[in-house]
């Protein structure tokens, strides 16, 4: 078999399991992300009692989307190593479409007429109304879905951007700095848009910016220290990757996403 043809199908074919890894975070986010969870008690701590910009009594009450964001950066972090610029943006833009398109089927299943059978459902001892389950779990409301889709788009842009800029001062070494420095840059703007656009912007809520600053640093701060205990996460999948694509293609690859 020619060379050239085994190295581009190993290239598209690992650009699609990344890529089919990035979106399927991204997606699952969203619909898991109605979940609010206490980091605290789910690793055994009492609730902290923090007071900030005069909002008090917060704690790291996070939105179980936070599960998966990680592992959209480091996603994009990989791409970006070796598909550069072009390759993180245009699954950037495919995942912000599936998004608004899995929303927009979310919303046509909510307006089905439900089933006479299944609409009260006995679960772990109580009578349940289902649609009203689903509508509630899935139904989120407009503000957030834009805050969310418009957050990842820019997160993501400055994302690239920040990882290539530190590339360029530091070349082929340090890759945790630019993928974590990346990460951390992203992940600031991701903290503090959606809350902007969801709570401050929504007149249902109407946050003070106080609440939204407040609110919004907890949240960066959670998600600076799971992006650091990440880090050696990239190590492995960079050196996994670098032996399936085999040192030359992965080096061919790593050199044209820098360009």
């Amino acid at each position: 078999m020619d060379n050239t043809i085994s190295y581009q199908s190993k290239a598209n074919k690992l650009y699609i399991i990344l890529g089919g890894f990035f979106i399927a975070n991204a997606i699952l986010a969203e619909f898991i992300g109605v979940k609010i969870f206490s980091v605290e008690e789910s690793i055994g701590f009492k609730k902290f009692d923090i007071d900030l910009f005069g909002v008090e009594g917060l704690s790291f009450n996070m939105s179980a989307g936070v599960l998966n964001w990680p592992f959209v950066f480091i996603m994009t972090d990989i791409i970006n190593e070796y598909y550069g610029v072009k390759g993180v943006k245009f699954l950037s833009y495919l995942g912000a479409a599936l998004i608004a398109f899995a929303f927009l089927m979310v919303g046509f299943a909510m307006s089905l007429s439900p089933a006479d059978f299944w609409l009260i459902q006995n679960i772990n001892g109580e009578a349940l109304n289902m649609n009203n389950a689903f509508s509630a779990i899935f139904g989120q409301g407009m503000w957030i879905i834009v805050g969310s889709i418009t957050a990842f788009l820019i997160g993501q842009v400055a994302d690239v951007s920040v990882f290539h800029k530190i590339k360029k001062l530091t070349g082929e070494r340090n890759l945790w700095l630019r993928a974590t420095g990346s990460t951390l840059v992203s992940q600031l703007i991701d903290s503090f848009v959606v809350i902007f656009i969801a709570f401050y912007l929504n007149p249902q809520y109407s946050w003070s910016w106080q609440m939204v600053a407040a609110i919004g640093l907890v949240n960066y701060t959670y998600k600076f220290i799971v992006a650091l205990l990440l880090t050696p996460i990239l190590y492995v999948l960079h050196s996994v990757i670098d032996r399936y694509l085999g040192k030359d293609l992965a080096q061919q690859l790593i050199a044209k996403a820098a360009q």
